[in-house]
């Protein structure tokens, strides 16, 4: 059992990865260091998305239905298996939706300075 919660925390923390390195913008006739500027302007303005929030609100209700869903299944053990479950699966999807958050609103910024964002 262990082995299995183990490859499924690696899996869910795989997925929930995503940085703003991977934004691409049209670059013909820009000004690379002004961008540079601009994106980390940008950069500081995503940090307002309140990630650790999403992340903690996401353990939690991941915990509580978890922990229900495993009570019904598996009794009190299974009640222990099945929060932790989903403690894990509701904080990384809370993290991947913080970080989806934070990469809207770069990509927003970048948009609302000029530039043309392809992805």
């Amino acid at each position: 059992m262990k082995d299995r919660l183990a490859i499924i925390i690696v899996a869910l923390f795989m997925t929930a990865c995503t940085t703003t390195d991977e934004i691409i913008i049209d670059q013909k006739d820009v000004n690379m260091s002004g961008y540079q500027q601009d994106l980390a302007e940008c950069q500081a303005y995503a940090t307002q998305v309140k990630t650790g929030d999403k992340a903690a609100k996401g353990a939690a209700s991941g915990a509580l239905v978890g922990g229900l869903m495993g009570a019904v299944t598996g009794g009190s053990s299974g009640a222990v298996t099945g929060a932790g479950l989903g403690a894990v699966g509701g904080g990384a999807k809370g993290v991947n939706q913080g970080q989806q958050s934070e990469m809207q609103v770069v990509k927003r910024c970048l948009s609302g300075r000029g530039y043309r964002v392809l992805n």
